[in-house]
């Protein structure tokens, strides 16, 4: 069987690498320019290494090393996504360094000519001119491309998140998989069996599980909020002055709870934060904590973010979160990396391990 080893460009915590390792994908580097991606990357994928280091100083000299003798290429990332949010549209985003990053991206893939090639991103980047740039520089130099929005929900990830997916193959056309659910996952199906904490605690089995304090106002409009509601259901004393005006009005979902049989909102770098967006647990006066914030994002539970004696901020860790490639899109990735080169006669592909994901959650909880 031939095999496939990954190098994962911006790999941020792993959440892809994590994915395409549980597929049997051999991912043997991650590159980043944030430090503290190295310890989880390494930790919870043997094998992968962590490279600091900006992409845009990466020659594909040393991208050939990184993948070393292996049958079949694949490179894959996600570059960092705020400036092409919807968000950053009414800033000049062109200045921003980050806007060329998906550039340099297409520079690594012509330069090293992998087999396949896989990007995740925001769904407005599409119709952005550096992404179809991207996919033409594909095409020129001899890829078959597929790109779609994917309701990661219908992937097995417990969030109503939308992403940006490309697939690129040398070998021929090639796309993502099917949904591999029709019955997305719940806020109660993956966090209701946590322990209870309160705002500004932490399980003490579980560092990860643990919630940002709450200011005295704040502990009484969450006790005020209602699950799937908003702060206009609060008393108009709670209600923050920028939000009764006309523009503010217009965000209902801050200060939000989350429904217990419903899928989260999507995870985002601020996700620990109650007053953020609906980021309230549904039934506990908290905002969710950042154990949970990962499972949402599909880690396992068993997923470890930073060494026991590492002085790690809370803020870094939501980011690292926030910002992952969901783990089961990750694993949809890989799936679909098999499908296709079954289909071209290239590989056939290994059992998935699901039992181990399995026994991994079964050993924390």
């Amino acid at each position: 069987m031939a095999g496939v080893t990954c190098v994962d460009l911006f790999c941020g915590a792993g959440g892809l690498t994590h994915g395409l390792v549980l597929e049997g994908i051999d991912v043997t580097a991650g590159i980043d320019v944030d430090p503290a991606c190295r310890y989880p990357l390494e930790e919870n994928n043997r094998g992968a290494r962590f490279l600091k280091k900006d992409v845009r100083e990466l020659e594909g000299k040393e991208l050939d090393s990184l993948f070393g003798e292996s049958e079949i290429r694949l490179l894959a990332g996600c570059a960092p996504c705020q400036p092409f949010s919807t968000y950053a549209q009414r800033y000049d985003i062109k200045r921003d360094h980050k806007w060329g990053l998906l550039y340099e991206f297409s520079r690594l893939a012509e330069a090293t000519s992998p087999d396949i090639v896989t990007m995740e991103n925001v769904p407005s980047l599409a119709k952005n001119e550096v992404f179809l740039d991207f996919v033409k520089e594909l095409e020129r130099v001899g890829y078959r491309t597929h790109h779609e929005i994917v309701d990661c929900s219908k992937y097995g990830v417990p969030q109503t998140r939308r992403r940006l997916v490309l697939l690129a193959s040398r070998y021929g056309d090639i796309r993502l998989i099917p949904p591999t659910t029709t019955e997305p996952g719940t806020v109660r199906d993956v966090i209701g069996h946590l322990p209870e904490i309160k705002a500004g605690e932490a399980w003490p089995e579980d560092p990860l599980h643990t919630a940002s304090s709450l200011s005295d106002i704040n502990l009484q409009r969450i006790r005020a909020s209602k699950p799937g509601g908003s702060w206009k259901d609060w008393p108009e004393y709670l209600v923050a002055a920028c939000h009764r005006s006309k523009t503010g009005r217009t965000y209902p979902s801050v200060y939000g709870r989350m429904e217990w049989e419903k899928p989260s909102p999507t995870m985002t770098t601020q996700c620990h934060g109650y007053g953020n967006g609906r980021f309230g647990h549904p039934s506990q006066d908290r905002a969710i904590s950042l154990r949970e914030a990962a499972i949402l994002q599909s880690f396992p539970e068993s997923y470890k973010f930073a060494a026991c004696h590492e002085d790690v901020s809370f803020s870094t860790l939501a980011r690292l979160i926030g910002n992952a490639v969901p783990v089961e899109l990750g694993r949809a990735v890989g799936k679909s990396v098999w499908a296709h080169l079954e289909s071209v006669g290239k590989a056939h592909a290994p059992v998935s391990r699901d039992h181990e994901h399995q026994n991994a959650q079964a050993i924390v909880s």
